[in-house]
């Protein structure tokens, strides 16, 4: 509630009782309103300012239960007033209801000067409540809006670092172009792809609802396209398979995975099959219990991760870097061709 004077409305249709009410808040230093009938204190609520509602059980027109059936609505809103039922002292069954269907407190009626402390002190504890619960809710309502500042801000930088990266990643493809030693060009476009992978990361995470965590699933669908159209451009023939579950990783793993998947493809479509021949290269993910396991596979000529790898060898230490981040085993398996296992922890 703002530092302003708590104002309190009293409904009720007995005038005698209203004025000593009256009195009594404004000795307290409250501001006073009054209803005689249910639907005019209605009315006064919902103009909002109201910050407790002193609400009689027998009204001229239905009870004060059908003015809290009219404020439901108005549940977990910051303009809901805190409710002091006052009942006949032997309606103790009426009051519980009052409770139930939202009312803070109840006192029972009675025409003793009793009744006017035991009101007075209600109203005082309804007006804390409900200052508290109002300071609660503005502070969730700050909170949330930070939040959403904060994600909005981050999905804005990852916006702007993927198009960097994809900048950079132009800006190599153009390099190598424009360089005549066949290595070089080979380790530029290398350099290329790797760039685009993680660019790929940002991409997925700027147009994320929780820029925390990347659908593993799409991103790597994606990433294996673009790398199969890269490499078939460059005259490379064998097609790759992706089967790979859909479940969130974070953002930080997925950096790492994508690097280590584009190597893993790579070197299988640039050494697997010899000459240029057709084949295919399968990626396989899925998540099972707390571990995810990465296979990348072939059919080609095969490589069991011991000796002198084909190339510069730059792709395997890639991977095993990249591995180390993610504190992931890689391990080699048995069959027609190279079979690469890599699992890590799958904690979110």
């Amino acid at each position: 509630m703002p530092s302003r004077t708590p104002h309190v409305l009293y409904i009720d249709d007995d005038p005698g009782l209203t004025r000593l009410v009256e009195k009594a808040m404004h000795r307290r230093g409250y501001d006073f309103s009054h209803a005689h009938t249910g639907e005019d204190g209605l009315a006064i609520i919902r103009n909002g300012g109201i910050d407790v509602v002193a609400l009689d059980h027998n009204l001229p027109t239905g009870t004060g239960l059908d003015v809290l059936a009219g404020m439901e609505d108005m549940d977990g809103t910051e303009n809901r007033p805190a409710v002091v039922y006052v009942t006949a002292s032997a309606e103790m069954s009426i009051a519980v209801n009052a409770l139930k269907s939202g009312a803070t407190d109840f006192v029972p009626k009675t025409g003793s000067e009793e009744f006017m402390a035991l009101l007075i002190a209600a109203i005082d504890h309804a007006i804390e409540h409900v200052r508290l619960l109002r300071a609660k809710a503005r502070a969730e309502r700050e909170m949330q809006e930070a939040r959403e500042r904060a994600e909005m801000l981050l999905g804005e930088v990852n916006h702007r670092v993927g198009n960097s990266l994809a900048m950079v990643a132009a800006l190599v493809g153009l390099q190598a172009n424009a360089v005549e030693d066949v290595e070089a060009r080979r380790a530029l476009a290398e350099t290329q792809v790797r760039i685009q992978a993680i660019a790929g990361v940002h991409r997925h995470l700027y147009t994320s609802d929780d820029v925390r965590i990347v659908q593993v699933g799409d991103y790597l669908n994606s990433l294996v396209g673009e790398l199969e159209n890269t490499l078939q451009a460059e005259g490379l023939t064998a097609s790759i398979r992706v089967e790979v579950e859909g479940f969130p990783l974070p953002t930080e793993k997925v950096a790492s995975l994508g690097v280590i998947v584009t190597e893993l493809v790579t070197n299988a479509l640039k050494y697997a099959y010899a000459d240029g021949e057709p084949g295919e290269v399968r990626v396989h993910m899925r998540r099972i219990d707390k571990e995810v396991l990465l296979v990348v596979e072939d059919d080609g000529i095969g490589w069991t991760g011991t000796g002198k790898p084909q190339g510069t060898g730059l792709g395997s230490r890639i991977v095993r870097a990249m591995a180390t981040s993610l504190n992931a085993n890689v391990a080699y398996g048995e069959g027609p061709g190279t079979r690469v296992l890599v699992t890590f922890p799958s904690e979110v």
